[in-house]
């Protein structure tokens, strides 16, 4: 009678805590992280410039602007861009969907589309999206915080 319940108990708890890394996979907005390993100062390629979870995601959700950032990962120009938006990303994660196109890396559907539409063959490259799917931002060279902040506040 105690080992029935105990394993009563046990097999609750397993099918709660699966049901919550399940969930959390599914659910889990990009993490995105710097590399730490980048040279600012050279145009080395330091492997990406930015990591993190579902990094192979570039649709655009309607109901929540996007942030779209394309980068080769041999540029100065990209990498001090690439510290811009994780920088951003920590400011408006959750409010914003950020989409991370590596173009020295193997890419989605999705992102593919992004880059024949937006990409103009200079790095970097940031497109940003309302939250009904209209393109508000779509230019080469590197932006500011401040500006792009301001653009990405007023939007929410």
């Amino acid at each position: 009678m105690i080992i029935d319940y105990f394993k009563t108990i046990f097999v609750t708890a397993l099918i709660i805590f699966s049901v919550f890394v399940f969930a959390t996979d599914i659910f889990a907005a990009t993490e995105l992280k710097l590399n730490p390993n980048l040279k600012y100062s050279s145009d080395s390629n330091d492997g990406p410039l930015i990591t993190g979870k579902n990094m192979k995601d570039g649709s655009i959700n309607k109901g929540k602007p996007a942030y779209v950032i394309f980068y080769h990962r041999g540029c100065y120009n990209s990498k001090r861009q690439a510290r811009r938006t994780v920088e951003l990303y920590e400011k408006d994660n959750g409010t914003v969907d950020f989409i991370v196109v590596d173009l020295d890396s193997p890419r989605s559907s999705e992102q593919s589309a992004l880059l024949t539409k937006h990409y103009k063959n200079y790095i970097p490259h940031l497109t940003v999206y309302d939250k009904n799917g209209k393109v508000v931002y779509d230019k080469s060279g590197e932006v500011r915080n401040t500006q792009m902040s301001e653009l990405l506040d007023g939007l929410l």
